[in-house]
């Protein structure tokens, strides 16, 4: 069990605006864990299929294309994956 200092409550819920449709049609609780996660926040990141891409940092998420854009802390590379790919992500703690 997680202490509550330390818990994160997933943000999953359908995110429709009247205003832009387009905004935030990247679906899933990762999408949406990734809108407010702040840049350069070390994680791992656990894809479809199995594949983990460790110790990477979050750099951003696009909203139109639901591009993740992560880059590698050596050699420093940057990786883009599709949000709605990602099992799951693991923050790193300070």
């Amino acid at each position: 069990m997680m202490s509550s200092g330390n818990s994160r409550k997933c943000q999953c819920k359908d995110y429709q605006t009247s205003s832009n449709e387009n905004a935030n049609k990247c679906k899933g609780c990762i999408c949406d864990t990734l809108r407010t996660l702040q840049t350069q926040t070390e994680v791992d990141v656990f894809l479809d299929g199995g594949q983990v891409l460790e110790n990477v940092n979050f750099i951003n998420l696009d909203n139109d294309t639901c591009c993740a854009f992560f880059v590698e802390t050596e050699p420093g590379s940057t990786l883009i994956v599709d949000c709605q790919k990602i099992q799951a992500i693991r923050i790193q703690a300070d």
